[in-house]
């Protein structure tokens, strides 16, 4: 790196400062020394000059080891100083020949750690014209000359290599630092990548201790304590399909790869969960570890729901075979009989028509069954859950038209009681018309006689929904299950009506896709009311 001085860390400035202390005191013992002729030196001038440079210099060692430099200027200044002061105490007091002539490398290494190459070179510049300005004072004394010469020459060398030392370690250390700044930043990335994963990821040793785990980990295992240090297999005590116990260091071991189960369960805070568990070792890239293992990854995933629904899939497929291998059993086994009495000429007309008739019911009850299932596996699916504004009025009154016909055909008065200017409501057309159509083809059915109310109010910002009758009710048992699928109750006369018993079940689906609850009062034999409840579309 090309500037040292921008890079002057805490410690080499430490270095430093002992180092501008220290020298000066040995420098200025020295020049004790050939005061009291104890060491001969040709430069030395007089007793007044040699205090006049050590006085001074000294005080300036001594605060400068004391207080630390607030600013480059000031540790420039300070520089300064130590040049004049050295190169007036070689040329009027040492000489260039001193033993302690390389201690001007220190000036060097402090030039380049404050000051990059452009303070290196001035000091270098100040070194040369010391020794040119020595060798001038005695330029008569070859030997003097001599011996300045090759301590130049020498200390020049020495320095310039220290230099390039600390220049190279500088750029080590800067590498270093940028390697570590580097790793940080791509530890940071991946830390906030994991923790933002849904999956629990824990990382444990080769014993299973928890080393690192994520955010979601605490939140699948419900705990605000911290996990390091713990027993993977003392935090998520895992079962498989047969109620074993599932070690997760046990089989670690066995792992050679990457190894999934779906088939393991975990009760946590009081509650069953379905886990999917995906562990792996971590392979070591160190070559001197002999198994190359580091410990081992797990990734737990709670797929409870993912089950649920499975088995309420494989349920509800189950349930449906059974519920059609009825109407297709008698419908094709009445057609059959049609189809040979059809050959004979001693069956009444009447019997042909009467066995056409409960063939043509079952198929009824398919295509009713087959529109049931459809329009649930529609409201699953999402498909045409586009809200639109719709017209209250208008969609009452279109409901009206299309079944007042069924309604008087059994006889029932078909009635409305709508509020005055109902508005707009903003849902799904038809999720809110398919809903509204469920109620009322199931009063229409199960009421004999009597009368049908579809009623629409307005409270405040909402639009209440109901449609009322006066048919068969139902009991309080019925009432907690008829919102299930092929629930139906167990009086007779519901049987009599041959409904799918999917009705209530995907009105209940439309009503959760819509965002409503629907409400129910039923007294038996006094009728029944189911409604919703929905805000008003906001005037613009």
């Amino acid at each position: 790196m090309d500037k040292g001085g921008a890079n002057v860390n805490q410690r080499t400035a430490q270095i430093i400062r002992f180092a501008g202390f220290l020298i000066p005191v040995v420098l200025i013992f020295y020049g004790i020394l050939i005061q009291l002729g104890a060491i001969a030196s040709n430069s030395y001038q007089n007793d007044q000059v040699f205090y006049l440079i050590a006085i001074p210099w000294l005080a300036v060692s001594i605060y400068q080891f004391l207080a630390v430099a607030p600013n480059r200027v000031i540790s420039a200044l300070r520089l300064v100083a130590y040049h004049i002061f050295t190169v007036m105490y070689i040329l009027f007091v040492a000489g260039f020949s001193m033993p302690f002539i390389g201690t001007w490398m220190v000036l060097f290494l402090a030039s380049y750690a404050y000051f990059s190459h452009d303070g290196l070179r001035l000091s270098i510049l100040a070194f040369f014209g010391t020794a040119v300005g020595d060798i001038l004072l005695h330029i008569d004394d070859q030997n003097h000359v001599v011996a300045n010469l090759l301590a130049m020459l020498a200390t020049f060398i020495i320095g310039i290599i220290a230099v390039t030392l600390s220049q190279a370690q500088e750029i080590d250390r800067n590498e270093l630092t940028r390697s570590q700044a580097e790793e940080l930043l791509q530890r940071d990335r991946i830390t906030t990548i994991v923790n933002n994963l849904a999956d629990a990821i824990l990382s444990t040793d080769k014993n299973g201790v928890i080393q690192v785990y994520n955010a979601a980990s605490l939140n699948l295992l419900d705990t605000n304590s911290g996990l390091e240090g713990q027993h993977i297999d003392d935090i998520v005590q895992l079962v498989d399909g047969e109620d074993k116990p599932f070690k997760l260091v046990k089989n670690f071991r066995a792992a050679k790869s990457v190894e999934a189960r779906e088939d393991l369960s975990a009760n946590i805070s009081g509650e069953r969960l379905h886990l999917s568990v995906i562990y792996s070792p971590i392979r070591s890239t160190d070559s001197h570890k002999t198994d190359g293992n580091d410990g081992y990854i797990v990734i737990l995933r709670d797929i409870t729901k993912q089950k649920s629904l499975e088995e309420e899939r494989d349920e509800f497929i189950s349930v449906v075979s059974h519920e059609l291998r009825t109407p297709i059993t008698i419908a094709e086994g009445t057609l059959s009989n049609v189809q040979v009495m059809m050959g004979r000429d001693d069956i009444p007309r009447t019997t042909l028509s009467d066995n056409v008739n409960v063939a043509h019911d079952q198929v009824l009850f398919l295509a009713k069954m087959v529109n049931d299932l459809s329009t649930l596996s529609r409201a699953e699916r999402g498909v045409a859950d586009a809200a639109e504004i719709i017209d209250v009025s208008e969609l009452i009154h279109d409901l009206y038209n299309e079944y007042a016909p069924q309604a008087e055909a059994k006889g029932l008065h078909f009635n409305l009681d709508l509020a005055p200017q109902l508005g707009n409501v903003v849902a799904s057309r038809l999720y809110l018309k398919e809903l509204l159509q469920n109620f009322v083809t199931n009063s229409i059915k199960y009421t004999k006689e009597g009368e049908i109310v579809v009623s629409v109010q307005k409270h405040a910002d909402m639009v209440t929904f109901s449609v009322k009758d006066t048919g068969i009710g139902m009991s309080k048992t019925d009432q907690a299950h008829i919102f299930e699928k092929f629930y139906r109750s167990e009086d007779y006369r519901t049987r009599e009506t041959g409904g799918t018993g999917l009705g209530l079940y995907v009105a209940a689906k439309l009503a959760k896709k819509l965002g409503v609850t629907i409400d129910m009062t039923s007294r038996l034999n006094h009728g029944s009311t189911f409604g919703f409840t929905m805000p008003q579309a906001s005037k613009k």
